[in-house]
């Protein structure tokens, strides 16, 4: 699934190919694809309309246009591609065309179906549900450690789950909790609320250490990610935990282990990141 450093970087890379681009029509392949409104008012409503700006929220990318804002998700395995002309061959799962009045197309693929499109008013991304959900962005100015530290004390369940449903910090997902969980020697499965305050610290700075080098290197490609100009992420060099499964930890050289933690497969070392047993307040 993309996260926050592939969303990230998707959206710098059609900031570039469809920003000031005003679409003649709207071709959806599969109704699905829209959540609201229905997918002939959906097309309808998108003719003509300029893309302002490319924004995103989490792992949501935001299309600013002349009169609405459009929300989309590429869950597992969506992705956009750019097209000079209209008339290039239309590939295998290609579920969404965004035609332009200079006879470019912008095209949503999806080999699962699960991506979403929504249509909400100008300026209203922010009230939409998914969004609305959402806990603060990882960078300082947003993510404060204050906060986090005592949220972190409010839950009992183990902390690799806690992170991955986006309440407490936004954009993590199986990779980069994996690795943020390596780099701070926490165990994916230590409860939330036992961490001390210097774990909690290590944490903080962690995620957002992991998740800044990732958008910087163009995120993690794995198996099908490309971002909107054709390219594969590079993150994906500088793993230390994630899909290293037998490989020796760079910091003590024990064999990186694979366990499923809340039924997601799940790596970390077991040298530097042991279950410490604690009592809690």
């Amino acid at each position: 699934m993309p996260e926050l450093p592939e969303v990230e970087t998707v959206r710098k890379g059609l900031e570039k190919l469809v920003t000031g681009k005003t679409i003649a029509s709207v071709e959806v392949l599969w109704g699905r694809i829209i959540e609201q409104p229905e997918k002939e008012l959906f097309s309808l409503s998108l003719q003509g309309q300029t893309i302002e700006k490319m924004e995103r929220r989490g792992k949501f990318l935001i299309f600013k246009l002349t009169d609405f804002d459009m929300v989309s998700h590429l869950r597992m395995e969506g992705k956009y591609e750019f097209h000079e002309s209209k008339n290039d061959p239309v590939m295998k799962h290609t579920h969404v065309r965004f035609t332009f009045t200079d006879d470019t197309e912008l095209r949503y693929l999806d080999v699962r179906k699960f991506g979403r499109m929504v249509l909400v008013e100008k300026d209203k991304s922010n009230e939409y549900k998914g969004i609305l959900a959402l806990g603060p962005e990882p960078i300082p100015e947003m993510f404060l450690l204050q906060p986090f530290q005592t949220n972190l004390k409010k839950h009992h369940k183990a902390i690799k789950p806690l992170l991955l449903d986006q309440k407490l910090v936004t954009g993590l997902g199986n990779i980069y909790v994996d690795e943020a969980l390596w780099e701070s020697k926490i165990h994916p499965e230590q409860p939330a609320n036992t961490l001390t305050k210097k774990e909690t610290e290590l944490l903080y700075q962690a995620i957002i250490d992991v998740l800044a080098r990732a958008v910087e290197a163009g995120g993690t490609t794995i198996r099908s990610y490309l971002n909107a100009l054709g390219e594969a992420g590079k993150f994906q060099i500088s793993l230390h935990a994630y899909g290293q499964t037998g490989e020796p930890c760079l910091r003590c050289g024990t064999p990186i282990q694979k366990i499923k933690v809340a039924q997601r497969g799940t790596h970390f070392c077991p040298n530097c990141q042991r279950v410490k047993v604690r009592k809690t307040k």
